[in-house]
């Protein structure tokens, strides 16, 4: 399961509305690469065969199986302060993080 705080929802529904299919949902992934070995993706999409889906604060989210091994139980936040990073995964089954947040091992 993947869940959204608040502010990560809001500044996910302030980014959906600009898309011009109103049918896709966010997808949360990994690639491979980054400084700490995988990082994470976001996009809006369609669901795909094979795609699990949940739903928090309201919002659908994608994720493919192999994304879901690395994700599961992660919280996705959102920091728009002084220093904010933007979108931050905060990730249990992470062993180590970059500096930048956006990658991890």
């Amino acid at each position: 399961m993947i869940n959204l705080t608040e502010a990560a929802a809001q500044q996910v529904r302030a980014l959906h509305a600009q898309q011009a299919n109103p049918e896709s949902s966010l997808r949360v992934l990994i690639e491979a690469g980054g400084c700490s070995g995988f990082e994470y993706g976001m996009a809006f999409d369609v669901r795909k065969e094979g795609d699990q889906e949940f739903e928090s604060q309201g919002l659908k989210i994608l994720i493919d199986p192999a994304s879901l091994a690395y994700l599961n139980g992660s919280t996705i936040h959102f920091d728009d302060g002084l220093h904010g990073k933007g979108f931050e995964v905060r990730n249990p089954n992470a062993s180590s993080t970059c500096g930048c947040g956006k990658s991890f091992s």
